[in-house]
């Protein structure tokens, strides 16, 4: 494999090549299925120069060190100036998730982030088991012949569990599931249309958890909304807000995806399917990080970039260099993982990485996790004969990847 060191330019390798790889990859067919073109940059480097001047990171190894790295940094105001938006902070959509903790450097990030995790606690995730046991066979109860099972299954899961978490009534939950992913669009897509549709959601978004803040404050309750409110340093209401709704759309988004990702992959591996729904509990948690490894929820994080010359473990990143960490190619990476391209519940090798790392780790892992870790044995068991019943319809875009529509037959 070439010098993960060396500039692409230097190490023989075709830029033409990375090129029209990374091409196929924005592709709808790509997006749908990236991981024979993320063998093709396997083969080509860990880290590799693509057409726009961006370091696109491919290798485990070089993605781990990039995402632990602080001295790159996110610089929101660059990157939405550069797409034509430099009075960004007027659309609701784009200061409501490029201002939020996602994009946020220290010493920011690391106060809101300290604020969060003071009421966002392991125990208050793992309190949720019984709630989620309960939801998980609930739905279930509602599963009968063809069904969507994203729309009936792998969307309200999560979505009660963020809202019970957050202490967002059930009758307002629903809404959230066209709004957030408007909202979100905005990571992949900034055309005026796009970035029109998701000002609406964000504002509509905004008002509705401002207002649940102020009931929350005169009335608290036993959610985190409550508990963030009436924190003895509480956070300003612009961070607040961005923090919540960054909250409620990863709460869902990751966790739909993983769920779907999961059947369409255990269906595919029947006889890892049987090894789910039959094996012993304490296979379930590494058959959940096996899951998340195959096919991540998230394959891909932008927006990183070196303010001077810096060395990441073995890679040179020049200064002013965007840093594409490809998460999805990492956990299929050859030189980590063996077969990589096979889905295998007893492996026993490093972590995915698709919850990312460093101090922009996903703050809500452990709770996708534990919905995952509930629901899906008890899916394969309650419906031992569910199939797919027509072409999942895959959703758009790679760095939030999952499907749209996904048919199944469960009896």
């Amino acid at each position: 494999m070439a010098q993960s060191g060396i500039p692409t330019k230097d190490r023989g390798i075709d830029e033409a090549d990375v090129g029209s790889t990374l091409a196929a990859l924005a592709t709808p067919a790509g997006q749908h299925n990236p991981y024979p073109h993320y063998a093709r940059l396997h083969t080509l480097a860990p880290a590799a120069v693509g057409p726009d001047g961006a370091l696109v990171v491919a290798g485990y190894h070089h993605c781990a060190a990039v995402l632990k790295d602080h001295r790159l940094q996110k610089f929101p105001a660059r990157l939405l100036t550069v797409s034509g938006y430099p009075e960004w902070q007027e659309h609701p959509a784009l200061k409501l998730m490029f201002g939020s903790m996602l994009m946020l450097n220290p010493p920011e990030h690391t106060r809101i982030r300290r604020a969060v995790s003071a009421a966002f606690t392991p125990g208050r995730v793992a309190a949720l088991r019984p709630a989620i046991t309960r939801i998980t066979e609930e739905l279930f109860d509602g599963l009968d012949g063809t069904v969507d099972f994203v729309e009936r299954f792998a969307f309200p899961l999560p979505v009660t569990v963020i809202g019970e978490l957050l202490g967002i009534p059930a009758a307002d939950r629903p809404m959230f599931q066209d709004l957030s992913r408007d909202w979100s669009s905005v990571l992949e897509m900034l055309s005026p249309l796009a970035v029109g549709r998701a000002d609406r959601a964000a504002a509509e978004i905004r008002g509705y958890l401002a207002d649940l803040a102020e009931v929350r404050r005169a009335r608290p309750t036993d959610d985190l909304m409550s508990a963030m409110v009436t924190a003895g340093d509480p956070l300003p209401e612009d961070d607040l807000l961005t923090t919540v709704a960054l909250l409620l759309a990863a709460g869902f988004e990751t966790t739909t995806g993983l769920l779907a990702n999961s059947l369409v992959a255990l269906l595919a591996h029947p006889a890892e399917a049987d090894l789910l729904r039959v094996g012993p509990a304490e296979l379930v948690p590494a058959a959940v990080e096996e899951l998340l490894r195959y096919d991540s929820p998230v394959q891909m994080l932008i927006g990183r970039t070196a303010q001077e010359d810096v060395t990441v473990g073995d890679l040179a990143v020049p200064a002013g260099t965007r840093v594409l960490t490809l998460l999805g190619a990492a956990n299929r990476d050859p030189a980590v993982f063996s077969d990589p391209d096979r889905l295998d519940l007893r492996r026993n090798e490093l972590p995915s990485l698709s919850f990312g790392g460093g101090i922009h780790y996903c703050l809500g892992a452990g709770l996708a996790r534990l919905e995952a870790q509930v629901a899906l044995p008890r899916l394969l068991k309650r419906f031992p004969d569910l199939r797919l019943a027509g072409e999942p319809t895959a959703r758009k875009g790679l760095a939030l990847h999952g499907y749209a529509r996904l048919p199944v037959s469960v009896g």
